[in-house]
């Protein structure tokens, strides 16, 4: 049973970081075509940058933003919980 619990935890924790990651990927494709365009008008009129750009192209991002936040933010990762007797240091 135990097991049990500690395996829908981890697919809670990889279903959330999956919706994060979508999420994330459509933001960035959304904001990039919202925002560029009209920062840099002149740059994107010569091909200098991007006025929009692919769904690989926003993954990367969205991939490099994950790792760069997680090396920010997580190396004080702990989870305690008394009631499943589940305790995770990171």
């Amino acid at each position: 049973m135990k097991g049990s619990k500690i395996a829908a935890i981890v697919a809670g924790v990889v279903g959330i970081v999956c919706v994060a990651f979508v999420v994330g990927l459509l933001l960035i494709k959304a904001l990039w075509a919202w925002t560029v365009p009209d920062l840099f008008p002149g740059a994107v009129q010569q091909g200098l940058v991007a006025g929009s750009i692919s769904w690989g192209t926003a993954a990367k991002l969205a991939l490099f933003v994950a790792v760069l936040l997680g090396g920010l933010g997580g190396r004080d990762f702990r989870l305690h919980n008394e009631k499943i007797g589940l305790h995770i240091e990171g």
